[in-house]
């Protein structure tokens, strides 16, 4: 039940305010002094304090209730405080709102917006206290992570780069192919040297293609090695990627880019792990870790006959979806730090501007965009104008992204838990009252 501290040197309104509270399930404490209240708070911890501005009969100044709100703000920065104002100091208590004070209603009250204003100041105590719970639990899960794992210098803040650095971590240690999908800039090949630096193949090679940057023609002898005269240019005999990365793991980059034949020698490969180089008809044997990516849907790919189907569930042992840098905005500042060299810190405005812009080019995009600002920055710190952020590729995104979960995060948690809302709730560190807010907010049926 949530509590609310009375501080009010007229008990009748002490007694009106704990029987209006407690007929709405709010349990009232009541101090007759600020003294009396402030050691109250320090023994009881309440939820919200409604105080009074004026604890003297001869003056109407309000500078008790300057001096108690002070004093409470200073030992609890982040208490709600609603103060009981006359018009007399009308204008105290306006400037005390800019300070920081939640509210003020001015006497005698009215019971409907009093209870509104409480409810709504209640409501958002709760939000905080799963909101910090949710962020104790988050950062005792990274740092057991990083503990356990070499997550190779990862930026892991986001509850969404969270869960994918988790599976792929989990999967490492097998040896069945991984397909990461996500868009251009956002990290694949970070979540590739993941897997490869937790393998059981962690100390052989690590080689790394980009389909979509070879040639057609050339894409198989990359892949598997050419002997000499084998094409034009072709002058001497070259290894492939996977004899370069016998042994250990190699990472094939925009793997919708390969050609229909370049497909089916490499789900030969998979499947045998033999293969020719281009121009000699000679087996050649290798065990290799494959890791693939793409940007591309492949199962649309397959329908329009430019995939190979059982190449897709050859790669597709396992899915790791990556998602954009827009949706795992817990990532944004802490990857600028890293993109940074700290002689130029952030203003205030940039970093607001940072989480609210949209990054269809992703983490290469934040990369390119600090890198050039703190080249041409002018002043100690980097302000909006240096990020030379394009216009209308910003959208308004709240200061705490991560205060409410979203909604495919609470259906995860369900299914988790086969939809038992009380250890859904317990998971996410939310009451049973906020997840069915929440719920209902996404409109996620209850049953």
């Amino acid at each position: 039940m949530p509590s609310i501290l009375i501080i009010d040197d007229n008990a009748s309104v002490g007694t009106a305010l704990e029987v209006l509270f407690s007929l709405h399930d709010i349990d009232a404490l009541h101090a007759l002094s600020p003294d009396a209240g402030l050691a109250l708070l320090e023994q009881h911890p309440v939820d919200l304090v409604i105080q009074d501005m004026n604890f003297t009969e001869d003056t109407t100044s309000g500078e008790e209730g300057e001096a108690l709100f002070q004093q409470i703000r200073a030992r609890h920065p982040d208490l709600p405080v609603i103060l009981l104002t006359a018009w007399t100091h009308l204008s105290s208590a306006v400037d005390l709102v800019r300070a920081g004070a939640a509210d003020y209603l001015a006497k005698p009250w009215d019971d409907r917006k009093l209870l509104v204003t409480v409810n709504n100041l209640l409501e958002l105590s709760e939000t905080r206290r799963e909101l910090d719970r949710r962020r104790e639990r988050e950062q005792r899960n990274r740092s057991a992570l990083e503990a356990r794992y070499d997550l190779r210098g990862a930026v892991v803040a986001d509850p969404a780069s969270e869960r994918v650095v988790n599976l792929a971590c989990q999967v490492a240690r097998s040896a069945l192919p991984v397909l990461i999908t996500g868009p251009n800039g956002a990290g694949k090949e970070k979540i590739a040297e993941i897997i490869q630096a937790n393998s059981l193949v962690a100390k052989g090679p690590f080689v790394a293609l980009n389909c979509g940057a070879i040639p057609a023609e050339l894409i198989e002898a990359e892949l598997f090695g050419s002997e000499a005269g084998a094409y034009t240019g072709a002058n001497k005999a070259r290894e492939g990627k996977f004899e370069a990365a016998d042994g250990g793991t190699l990472f094939l980059d925009e793997i919708g880019n390969l050609s229909l034949g370049g497909q089916m020698k490499l789900l030969r490969v998979l499947e045998t792990g033999r293969f020719e180089r281009l121009g000699s008809n000679r087996e050649r044997q290798v065990k290799v870790r494959v890791i693939s990516a793409t940007n591309a849907d492949l199962p649309a790919m397959i329908r329009d006959g430019q995939f190979r189907e059982d190449l897709y569930y050859r790669l597709n042992t396992v899915e790791l979806a990556l998602p954009p840098l827009a949706e795992r905005a817990g990532d944004i500042l802490p990857l600028a730090e890293r993109f940074m060299d700290g002689d130029k810190p952030l203003s205030a405005a940039a970093a607001t501007a940072l989480q609210r812009h949209t990054w269809p080019g992703n983490v290469r995009e934040l990369r390119n965009v600090l890198q050039r600002a703190q080249l041409l920055a002018s002043g100690p710190r980097i302000e909006v104008t240096d990020l030379n952020l394009p216009r209308g590729a910003s959208a308004p995104r709240p200061a705490s992204p991560t205060v409410d979960p979203d909604r495919s995060h609470i259906e995860a948690a369900l299914g988790r838990n086969h939809r038992i809302i009380a250890q859904t709730a317990a998971e996410l560190g939310l009451s049973r009252q906020a997840l069915y807010r929440r719920m209902d907010r996404y409109g996620i049926p209850r049953e």
